[in-house]
């Protein structure tokens, strides 16, 4: 049985009137303070768009999914443009799936 825990961070950063969300670990129910902290900073930039950053991300649940649908809706709702970056190609798939590459650029 894996017992392995990972924590979750997130830091928001601004490049060129972007706000970049760089996070790490993995993205599940435990993730929802520091998501949600991040992204509120992202927008106290008023950025052009916001990036989130998975290069570092190990793994993402359905309540992750569901965490970054939350973060679409704000985004959607000031008006702000959201892209995925560094997601592996099991991600992607999973983002076509879902359609949230309907909504989210992926770059």
């Amino acid at each position: 049985m894996n017992t392995k825990t990972t924590t979750f961070e997130a830091e928001t950063k601004e490049r060129d009137g972007t706000a970049v969300i760089e996070m790490i670990g993995e993205i599940n129910g435990q993730a929802d303070t520091a998501l949600n902290t991040a992204y509120s900073d992202a927008e106290q930039l008023t950025p052009s768009k916001i990036i989130l950053d998975f290069s570092q991300v190990d793994y993402i649940n359905s309540t992750g999914i569901a965490l970054i649908v939350g973060l679409l809706a704000k985004a959607r709702a000031a008006h702000i443009p959201l892209t995925a970056v560094a997601l592996s190609d099991h991600y992607r798939e999973i983002f076509t799936i879902t359609r949230l590459s309907d909504f989210i650029e992926i770059e």
